[in-house]
């Protein structure tokens, strides 16, 4: 026993220690003492003390909290001094084509933790950020490719709102489903005018810049996942005898005899002693058609059309560096089969960044340059709300073996499987060249001027194929094939300079520049009909024998802008900012073609004056910030200032399609056959000039004990002045009368607050909790009065939307069920009133119901949006769990309308939901579902509070369980690091009792959001 005492202990030694902090002596509680190859460690106490056994020769590894890692050599005795990590505050973020210190920032920007967007597992690297950024809301679908919308301090505008991008300083607009999420270093979004007016007008709706990766230490990174993609839930449609049992009760709720149906369904059913009427059984002809080749069946559609969806995604990187050169590579390829048949996304990108320096920082030559490829085959328009719509009793397939389809009485509609093999071959194929060129001189200290060129160019082409459909009743014998191609050009080129210099106390930075910007677009489609063979391999256009058609159209404009900018801070307490930027745009016309756009920023870091010395050794950052700034918009088309006049083509008179009457070019009429001309779609305005945002901030960001305890509080209100406005008016013949002019205001303002805190407890675990609440109210201000109350603007030609949200909405307001006759008596006169029918509340008393009573009963902002994330380390193993809420949204519930309604929208016979079962009836008189009727007399499909439902929801986002192994067996293998890891997405969906459908995330048709269950490794060499 005494030797093998010994033995175990052979080797060994048992380290007693100390930390404390090297500022001001003061022991580090929980500071983190591990042992760098076991990753076995412990954590100090109260006084600062710890003793843990580690072999002879060990490296200890103390961190803590907002203070820098140590790792030392393992002693019997020993004393640890941490010094403080003063980059916590010192960190540098990419502001408007610069840099600068955390701690000097005074606009509202949001640094991105790219480690947690990575742990998201999207394809979007945008789509990652759902719930983590306060005041940025991101919606999407389930949608293979990622696509996502992205709207930074609510909608500003009745045009594009969406934010500007800049990737290693080169702008875009969109398109970041294509961007490897695994090539990004660094993310900020810059939400504030003070922050983005550097970037003029293309900054209204805010503005997020991506930085990649450079090339460093000689690495090699290999990330693999794999994702099984399925439904969590679905809507419950009615099967085939259910269908059966919702028409027999819509029919004697009529007054009908229900075994006279088009559909073939016979009934059983007679009175009961009370003398309603009762279904005793259903029953169906074997056969739905005459020549008994289309089978009754009980087919459910949403089965027969989805699958368990496949992820899988690979990224391989190489970086380097040496003294005068450094360079990152990377290979990245993602596919994901969607969770609907015959749907996929694939992506595969390649990037190269590197950087020349022959003669130390004196200049710098580099180049970062990416080149994706993307395919895709989307779902067929409307698909989702033909699956659920199908009817049940309808079989996939004939006897024969081909795509069954509607007979007799059933509706026109094509058969979903069929739909997605006609379209699988819809596929269409996207390449996007993207990236820079520059050199940096920095001949003295402080000083440097840099010149880039860039370049974004991108190409999509597709064939979509139209084949011979013969399905029960549903035929058409056309073919053919649509070839098209569209192309974006985009270049920038700009010259910055930038100084700064110290003098004593004072810091001066200053930064001036020049860009221009230039957008080319092109698209052309091709068409011919009449193919021998139907191959997609075949079917070229010129392979056709018919219809020969063909489209195109291009456009562009340019941008040039001149900018400056300036900060300045005094004894590292008082801070300014300055900002102005001239742009100029071809979009409109000479008198209006430039803008300026100015802001200013002012900071107060309260914790380094005099007066809060005592704070010092609890509070690390207070600093109160507030900008003025405005900002600009130009999206618009690129034609909107001129007058557009398209060919009209005359035909005759009786068989024909008429466009209209034309300016007639051959200055005779030729009897039966209209001239042939132009008409004029659009009226010029040389007078539309730039949408302007002007917009106030207030800022707070503290950090206390060593920041373990940080956050930041912003308030914000922007307005936008001169919103263009797209005029419809009635037309001359042979007149369009649509203008576009400026003529609108809207207003935002809101709070967004952010809070973390970290910390190592005396056990060795380490732990950070992080949340974002944000809040905003939007507002149209101003519209011209045709335009207020019209439907565009959920309006009803009466009441104007002024002074309500974009995208609010009028209706009337639904009072519950009328339950007896003495209630449709007592109620005021409404057309289509009767016992089961909804009841619409007479909001003027004037004792009828009719379009006056109405008012505004949707509202599409959000009470407030939310995230929560949670993360544990200890020893080797890891955890995330992000939580994302939206709380008190109204959503109009189109689904609601087939759950909830046979009449109206059951014209041909459509499948509904299964909550139809439970709608009125004498014997269930309280019932909140209407009654089944085969007409809608009372009109229950308008827009009503009947449809508006709390869309509040908390959903579990991201949960992730890794481990990473201990350095002494990855040596071993010749590793640097291993991680093995487990995720799900989108797990769990807490949302109202209220609501009474399937996701109200994407309420009604959209592509559904599946879960994920996702594993995966990272591994480095």
């Amino acid at each position: 026993m005494l030797m093998f005492v010994v033995f175990a202990c052979y080797g060994q030694i048992t380290v007693h220690g100390t930390v404390l902090s090297k500022t001001d002596g003061e022991p580090l509680v929980g500071a983190s003492v591990l042992d760098s190859a076991t990753k076995e460690g412990v954590a100090t106490d109260l006084d600062g003390n710890f003793t843990i056994v580690v072999s002879e020769g060990a490296n200890l590894t103390i961190s803590y909290v907002g203070f820098v890692p140590q790792t030392v050599l393992a002693q019997a005795e020993m004393t640890i001094s941490l010094e403080e990590n003063a980059a916590v505050l010192d960190e540098v973020v990419v502001v408007g084509y610069s840099t600068q210190k955390k701690a000097d920032v005074t606009g509202a920007i949001t640094a991105v933790n790219v480690d947690d967007m990575a742990k998201a597992n999207e394809n979007n690297p945008i789509k990652a950020l759902q719930g983590k950024v306060p005041g940025m809301n991101i919606t999407a679908d389930g949608n293979p490719s990622g696509a996502s919308t992205v709207r930074i301090r609510g909608i500003g505008t009745l045009n594009n709102n969406d934010p500007l991008y800049i990737i290693d300083g080169v702008p875009t607009k969109g398109g970041m489903h294509e961007l490897n999420a695994a090539d990004i270093e660094s993310m900020q979004i810059l939400k504030d005018a003070a922050s983005a007016s550097i970037y003029g007008s293309r900054a209204a709706n805010g503005v997020i810049i991506i930085t990649t990766k450079k090339g460093r230490d000689l690495k090699i990174n290999f990330d693999a996942s794999v994702s099984a993609s399925f439904y969590n839930n679905k809507m419950e449609v009615l099967n085939a005898e259910q269908y059966g049992q919702a028409m027999w009760q819509a029919y004697v709720n009529s007054g009908q005899d229900p075994n006279t149906n088009a559909l073939g369904y016979r009934y059983n059913w007679g009175y009961d002693a009370s003398g309603y009427p009762t279904l005793y059984g259903v029953s169906m002809s074997k056969y739905l058609d005459s020549a008994n080749t289309t089978p009754a069946s009980d087919t459910d559609w949403f089965d027969e059309t989805t699958r368990t969806g496949f992820i899988q995604n690979y990224n391989l990187s190489i970086s380097g560096s040496s003294d005068k050169l450094s360079a990152f590579f990377s290979l990245g390829y993602y596919k994901n089969l969607g969770i609907i048949k015959n749907t996929d996304f694939d992506r595969l990108s390649a990037r190269i960044n590197t950087e020349f320096k022959p003669f130390g920082d004196i200049l710098t030559i580099g180049e970062h340059l990416t080149l994706n490829r993307t395919t895709e085959v989307q779902a067929p328009g409307g698909f989702l709300q033909n699956v659920l719509q199908f009817n049940p009793s309808l079989p996939v397939y004939t006897e024969s073996g081909e795509f069954a389809g509607p007979v007799g009485g059933y509706p026109d509609r094509e058969n979903p499987v069929a739909r997605l093999e006609r379209n699988k071959d819809n596929r269409y194929t996207y390449w996007r060249t993207f990236g820079d060129a520059y050199i940096n001189l920095a001949p003295f200290k402080g000083f440097n001027a840099r010149t880039t060129f860039g370049i974004d160019y991108s190409q999509k082409s597709q064939r979509i194929f139209t084949y011979p459909i013969t399905e029960g009743t549903v035929a058409n014998s056309t073919n053919g094939v649509e070839a098209k191609q569209e192309h974006w050009m985009r270049w920038m080129w700009n010259l910055v300079a930038n100084y700064n210099i110290d003098f004593g106390k004072n810091h001066f930075d200053v930064l001036a520049g020049v860009e221009l910007n230039r957008e080319d677009d092109t698209w052309f489609s091709g068409y011919k009909s009449d193919f021998v063979i139907l191959n997609p391999d075949y079917m070229w256009p010129d392979a056709g024998s018919g219809t020969a058609l063909a489209y195109g159209s291009g456009s562009g404009y340019s941008l040039v802008s001149f900018f400056g900018k300036a900060n300045y801070s005094f004894d590292n307490r008082y801070l300014l900012g300055l900002t102005l930027r001239r742009d100029g745009s071809s979009r409109f016309g000479k008198e209006n073609r430039y803008a300026t756009f100015p802001s200013v920023s002012l900071g107060w870091r309260i914790n380094n004056e005099k007066f809060m010395e005592r704070t010092a050794t609890w509070l690390n950052d207070l600093k109160l910030r507030a900008s003025w700034g405005q900002t600009g918009n130009q999206e618009i088309s690129n034609t909107a200032r001129y007058s557009i006049y398209v060919p009209n083509y005359g035909v005759n008179e009786n068989g024909g399609q008429s466009y209209g009457t034309s300016y007639d070019i051959t200055g005779s009429n030729g009897g039966a056959i209209l001239p042939s001309g132009f008409k004029r779609d659009q009226i010029g305005n040389d007078d539309i000039k730039w949408e302007t945002t002007t917009q106030y901030n207030v800022g707070l960001d503290f950090g206390f004990l060593n920041q373990r305890l940080y956050g930041s509080a912003d308030w914000f209100y922007k307005k936008t002045s001169d919103i263009l406005v797209l005029m419809q008016g009635i037309a001359a013949m042979g007149e369009g009368s649509s203008q576009w002019i400026n003529a609108g205001e809207m207003e935002n303002r809101g709070f967004e607050f952010s809070l973390g805190y970290r910390n190592t407890t005396s056990y060795g675990l380490r732990y950070e909790i992080t949340g974002n609440i944000s809040t905003y109210d939007n507002k149209i201000t101003k519209l011209p009065a045709t335009v207020a109350a019209n439907g565009t603007f959920g309006g009803n030609g009466v009441e104007s939307v002024i002074g309500h949200p974009m995208g609010a909405q009028v209706g009337y307001v639904a009072d519950g069920i009328f339950r007896s006759q003495e209630e449709v008596d007592n109620h005021a006169v409404q057309s289509g009133a009767a016992p089961g029918r909804i009841r619409w509340r007479d909001l003027n008393n004037d004792g009828y119901i009719t379009e006056a009573d109405q008012q505004w009963i949707y509202n599409p902002v959000p009470d407030f949006s939310y995230g929560i994330n949670i993360y544990l380390q200890y020893k080797s193993f890891d955890f995330t769990m992000f939580w994302q809420g939206v709380q008190g949204v109204d959503v109009i519930s189109d689904l609601k309308k087939e759950t909830d309604l046979w009449s109206g929208l059951n014209i041909g016979f459509l499948n509904k939901g299964v909550r139809l079962l439970d709608a009125w009836t004498p014997q269930n008189p309280d019932s909140t579902i209407p009654a089944l009727a085969r007409d809608d007399a009372n009109n229950e499909k308008r827009v009503s509070t009947y449809f508006v439902e709390d869309g509040s929801f908390l959903k579990l986002r991201n949960i992730q369980f890794g481990y990473t192994f201990p350095e002494s067996i990855t040596r071993k293998i010749k590793m640097q690091k291993l991680r093995l890891y487990v995720s799900a997405q989108n797990l769990l969906t807490i949302k109202s009792k209220n609501f009474t459908g399937v996701d109200p995330e994407n309420a009604n048709y959209g592509y559904p959001i599946p879960v994920n269950l996702t594993f995966g490794l990272n591994v480095t060499f």
